[in-house]
């Protein structure tokens, strides 16, 4: 009679899960729009490319175009009505790629550049509860009204997911940046700092050693090892060994430019110090419950022991956080 009463219970369980799995996807529902030919962007204002009222996530977009001033167009996402947007982007920075470097084709799942100097894409989940807006702006070097492409799609009631796990409805991507800021040798400063939950899903960098000696150690701020303090922790949780071990790489990226699922690198240049690159945690996920402060510092320490002689470096950092 028990076992009876069992399998009548898991056949109803069974349908139960099965007719909830059907209402979730009837519930999904593909939208979309492009853009071709647009000769409508300038530098003095935003030119709205598409806005969308419901609840999803987008899953794609892309961009074209051949001007002047192409991957420092400025790309913006309004989530639910925003007056400031959760996400403001150059198209170059927002996808790992730095001093305007034009190398193509290169693709990774979730973004990549295909052409020259355009071609850009990616496919992160951008969620919304209510609806959203994206806005272009060119740079203040580019022409007005130059052609321009772009695709822009998603499903309404799309779940967000991160590394398996599924995220609050309420979940928000945000961009948090540094742009074009110098700091002297040793010094540790802050990437973002936010209070709240959330998970890290990517981190870009731009980095320019500023002393020019021909020395190996004019790239030595890669010594650098990235904290993470989560939830007011001290010590920190140390997410490298070094600045290219963050980025995966090793010995000062002896290899060159390379790109992976993972991470990868866009720009090497050791004779004039630079470097730009990627690095995505959707995979690889770092949760907080109670704020996070990330930071990168210009060279390292062991001990007493400087490593190497850092230089002071500018950056331009991008920190891509789901937080709710």
């Amino acid at each position: 009679m028990k076992s009876r009463i069992s399998i009548v219970l898991v056949c109803l369980l069974v349908h139960l899960g099965v007719n909830a799995q059907k209402k979730e996807l009837s519930d999904l529902k593909t939208f979309g729009t492009m853009g071709k030919e647009l000769k409508t962007l300038t530098k003095d204002k935003e030119t709205v490319l598409w806005e969308y009222k419901g609840k999803g996530a987008l899953t794609h977009a892309w961009f074209g175009g051949s001007f002047p001033g192409y991957g420092q167009t400025r790309i913006k996402y309004y989530v639910d009505g925003e007056t400031t947007p959760s996400i403001d982007m150059e198209l170059f920075m927002g996808h790992g790629i730095g001093f305007n470097d034009d190398n193509a084709p290169w693709a990774v799942s979730r973004m990549g550049k295909t052409g020259s100097p355009s071609g850009i894409y990616n496919t992160f989940r951008i969620p919304f509860g209510k609806e959203i807006k994206v806005t272009a702006q060119l740079a203040s070097g580019a022409p007005n009204n130059p052609e321009f492409w772009f695709i822009l799609r998603g499903t309404e009631n799309l779940p967000v997911t991160l590394g398996g796990v599924q995220l609050p409805d309420k979940a928000h991507l945000k961009l948090y940046k540094i742009e074009n800021k110098e700091f002297d040798p040793l010094v540790e400063f802050d990437m973002c700092n936010v209070n709240g939950k959330g998970a890290v899903f990517l981190v870009t960098m731009e980095a320019k050693g500023l002393r020019q000696s021909d020395k190996v150690s004019d790239i030595s701020y890669l010594e650098s090892c990235i904290r993470a303090y989560t939830d007011g922790r001290n010590p920190p949780l140390l997410l490298s060994s070094g600045l290219e071990d963050y980025f995966l790489g090793t010995y000062y990226f002896n290899k060159g430019i390379y790109y992976s699922e993972i991470a990868g690198v866009t720009h090497l240049d050791k004779k004039t110090a630079e470097f730009s690159g990627y690095r995505f945690h959707d995979e690889d996920p770092v949760f907080f419950q109670n704020g996070l402060r990330l930071t990168n510092r210009v060279g390292e320490m062991v001990g007493n022991r400087v490593i190497q002689d850092p230089p002071r470096t500018k950056y331009n950092t991008y920190v891509w956080l789901y937080q709710w």
